[in-house]
């Protein structure tokens, strides 16, 4: 039982090279192989607890980042920080050991292809940890192939689950050929071949022919059903310290910085500057001085700023009550739409279930007690619209694509709280799949990086480096393309679900 316990512990790190920063995407498709092999022969019971020594590795070795906030902002331990990020590892382990001891008891009690019944429980169970206890859906296997243009455009219909289901099937069916080498499998798996090479064809066909029609719709647009306009948007990227960035003794510094960059960018003309998430080191409204400074300062340089700052929304003697938001301020200065973040971070921002975890602090220093928005904002800027989601929301398909009649995301993070880790890398890979997911261009604005825009085949058009004071004048290419996935959601689970359901009923029924 050891020996499957290595193979476990060996698909556990070989996965951890799947995900930026080292993004060798090809170990993907057959870096779960020594995982499966090592469940078959395992009863439900060794075959979780197989599973959850696989995703120790799997989600430590992706995750172990989530320590820099905590330790370097928190002033919590080094020993400590790793403890907790272990804990989070080991519940979300739960999952993968759910994953084993599920497919263990279907091979043993159905004769059901392993290339059949391991990707729709895989994206299920990846689907309820997005979900679940507000959810954390990072680290999903799909974002490995983010380098393969050709293989990710079938999110606009899946989403990332797609590109999971894929790459758990194609694991799949080389562990059925192990098998069958291996004389475990008595008959050759000739129908899990062709069912898989199918899906493949088909995925790859499919993407082939949706970067086709783009480019065909790029050149001579007004023969195509995709709408193209051209704006020109200014990142401006502060890579601001954040053990400084709301220290009094530097505010004006701070604002200083960004100005600066601002004035440099908007010399070759732009129609917006992009701040990142609060890039303002104050309670904009609030502070009347500085709230003053910065309208002024866009009224002289006539270009519109979407920025992010905190702003309160109510406070007692002993509290402020403050959200974490994103403004518009017009070329006259004045401000004319919020958006207020609706997904806050869990123990960064806010505390859940704080009636029951009262002995429990935020593991991070804040402005305030966060309260999440609830409005789905959709900012206007002349005769075009985006949306604006602020840091971690990124990660969350399902909240993206529920902003409509837009042109274009914005996506405003402070990565700075990563350090230099694997974080911020990881987090812009995440963020690029929402672009095609939702066939819309997807401007990103970070104080510390990675800043940069995708366009809606998911292309890095342009990017930062980490830790660099700098900015970007991008010409983005806006889409009135509504993609299926962007209409339908996740309908693509739904289907999964039916097809398991179905498979149990069948079992009880026999």
């Amino acid at each position: 039982m050891y020996s499957n316990f290595i193979l476990s512990i060996l698909s556990g790190i070989s996965i951890i090279f799947t995900f930026p920063i080292f993004s060798i995407f090809w170990l993907a498709w057959f870096c779960l192989v020594p995982f499966f092999v090592s469940i078959y022969s395992l009863n439900p019971k060794d075959a979780f607890k197989s599973g959850v020594i696989f995703g120790i590795f799997y989600f430590f070795g992706t995750q172990y980042w989530i320590y820099h906030s905590i330790n370097h902002y928190g002033g919590v331990p080094l020993i400590i920080s790793f403890l907790v990020v272990f804990l989070l590892c080991l519940y979300e382990s739960l999952y993968t050991g759910i994953f084993g001891a599920v497919i263990c008891w279907f091979i043993k009690k159905n004769n059901i292809p392993l290339s059949w019944i391991a990707p729709p429980i895989w994206c299920c169970l990846e689907y309820l940890r997005g979900h679940l206890f507000t959810g954390f859906p990072w680290s999903i296997i799909g974002y490995t192939q983010t380098p393969m243009l050709s293989i990710i455009q079938i999110t606009d219909i899946t989403g990332i689950y797609g590109i999971s289901f894929l790459i758990i099937m194609i694991n799949s069916l080389f562990t059925e050929v192990y098998l069958y080498i291996k004389s475990y499998y008595k008959i050759f798996p000739l129908k899990s071949i062709l069912f898989t090479s199918f899906i493949f064809i088909s995925v790859l066909s499919y993407g082939y022919y949706r970067l086709n029609s783009f480019q065909i719709s790029e050149r001579n647009w007004c023969k195509q059903k995709y709408e193209y306009k051209t704006v020109k948007v200014s990142l401006i990227q502060g890579n601001i310290d954040q053990s400084i960035k709301w220290d009094k003794r530097y505010q004006k510094d701070v604002i200083q910085i960004y100005k600066n960059l601002t004035k440099k960018a908007i010399q070759d003309g732009t129609d917006l500057v992009i701040w990142p998430e609060t890039a303002l080191p104050f309670y904009f409204g609030y502070n009347k001085l500085l709230t003053e400074d910065i309208k002024n300062f866009v009224k002289n340089i006539s270009v519109p700023l979407l920025t992010g700052t905190p702003l309160i929304k109510n406070y007692t003697k002993n509290n402020i009550y403050v959200s974490n938001s994103a403004i518009l301020i017009n070329k006259d200065g004045n401000m004319t739409m919020v958006y207020d973040k609706i997904h806050l971070v869990p123990f960064g921002e806010y505390i859940p279930l704080k009636e029951v975890l009262f002995f429990i602090d935020r593991l991070v220093e804040g402005v305030g007690n966060f309260i999440k928005g609830d409005d789905f904002t959709i900012f206007k800027i002349g005769n075009w619209n985006l949306f604006t989601i602020i840091c971690y929301e990124a990660i969350f398909p399902e909240l993206v694509r529920s902003f409509h009649n837009a042109d274009m995301i914005v996506n405003i993070t402070n990565d700075a709280w990563f350090g230099k880790t694997s974080g911020p890398y990881q987090h812009f890979e995440i963020a690029k799949v929402r672009a095609v997911e939702n066939r819309l261009p997807l401007v990103r604005v970070a104080n510390t990086g990675i800043s940069g825009v995708v366009n809606i085949k998911g292309e890095v058009v342009l990017k930062t480096q980490l830790f660099k004071k700098e900015y970007l004048n991008v010409n983005v290419k806006l889409s009135k393309y509504f993609s299926f996935y962007r209409k339908y959601g996740d309908i693509f689970i739904f289907f999964n679900l039916l097809f398991l359901a179905i498979l149990v009923y069948k079992r009880r029924f026999k």
